[in-house]
């Protein structure tokens, strides 16, 4: 296990890109928030300088008001800063710690904070991260917290009162060539009671590897009715099954005695659409909604009937983060970023 999963991986030397993103859906307005804290180092062959950038994007489902949002400020990797002894990052004046992000750039600007999490999760198995066969690394330092605070967005202040959200950090050399990619930790029983501390995060990707597409390869990590779960290796995120489009998903995921079968669907007016660089250069379009919808079937293997017991039902309408991406754009729906 990491032993400090935010810590900044970039060792200033080209074909590297790094992320750090917060979603989170206010349960007051149903607003959906992705706040993301980027550095890219180009290959030397593109002829292109680092950077590092600040991304807002919101999602509004409400009537008469709904539609995306979408703002990013790039700035010279000299506006990158970070701490040795404690993780503290900043981007051109915005800040993130292990307990919050605060911020500002053209017309929005935030200032949350949360209780760090006692666990975290790697999607990525260790064997594979050393061996550098991964071309990026997804972990997930605070997956379940209960985020404070305001966000401004133009004409709009959202109030935050311990809204479920999660916040990660990503790293590699090269983006897949798709995936799809969830995460909620906001679930409800099938009669509306609460689903505290229920909390799932999950990729789907196909990647390049000897000229053709392979996959998918799904890792899935969570707590789900109490217990820990964790499908990530090697043997496992290749058969765990999984088919995702633009606006769903739909996968099968087994660790121990459980077995998830998980569902999510997104409205396709509340995807924004933005623009990922690699490194060499190449382009991926990604198509975002934190105001998705997900189910959550749970199954506990019987041995006396010989498969699978059904547990319990999770949903959260309006209130999952997806996220569906390719190399090419999709017709009929803006970028709202490049």
């Amino acid at each position: 296990m990491l032993a400090q999963p935010n810590a900044l991986q970039w060792d200033g030397t080209p074909g590297h890109y790094e992320v750090y993103y917060l979603t989170v859906t206010d349960p007051a307005t149903g607003v959906g928030l992705w706040i993301r804290y980027t550095m890219l180092a180009p290959l030397e062959r593109t002829g292109e300088p680092a950077t590092c950038a600040l991304w807002l994007l919101a999602m509004d489902p409400r009537p008469g008001s709904r539609g995306t949002l979408g703002r990013k400020g790039t700035f010279p990797i000299e506006q990158l800063r970070t701490e040795a002894d404690r993780f503290e990052l900043e981007i051109a004046g915005a800040t993130l710690t292990d307990r919050g992000m605060a911020g500002r750039f053209e017309d929005v600007r935030w200032e949350l904070s949360w209780d760090p999490s006692p666990k975290h999760y790697e999607h990525v198995h260790a064997g594979l991260r050393r061996a550098g066969i991964a071309q990026t690394v997804l972990v997930l330092p605070h997956g379940d917290v209960a985020v404070r605070g305001t966000v401004d967005l133009p004409g709009e202040r959202l109030t935050l009162a311990d809204a479920p959200g999660g916040q990660a950090h990503l790293w590699g050399s090269k983006h897949a060539r798709r995936w799809a990619w969830v995460h909620c930790n906001d679930f409800e029983m099938l009669d509306g009671a609460p689903a505290r501390g229920e909390m799932i995060d999950a990729v789907s990707v196909f990647v390049s590897r000897g000229g053709r597409e392979v996959g998918p390869n799904t890792p899935v990590v969570g707590r789900v009715l109490g217990q820990e779960f964790t499908s990530t290796s090697p043997w496992r995120v290749v058969r765990n099954r999984s088919t995702f489009a633009l606006t769903g998903w739909r996968f099968e995921t087994i660790a121990g005695g459980r077995k998830l079968i998980g569902e999510v669907d997104a409205e396709r007016d509340l995807l924004a659409g933005v623009t990922y660089h690699d490194p060499d250069g190449e382009p991926a379009y990604c198509y975002n909604s934190e105001a998705a919808s997900m189910r959550v079937h749970v199954y506990e293997r019987a041995r006396r009937v010989g498969g699978w017991a059904h547990l319990q039902t999770l949903t959260a309408p309006g209130r999952a983060h997806f996220e569906y991406a390719q190399r090419t754009p999709i017709a009929g729906l803006d970028l709202l970023t490049t």
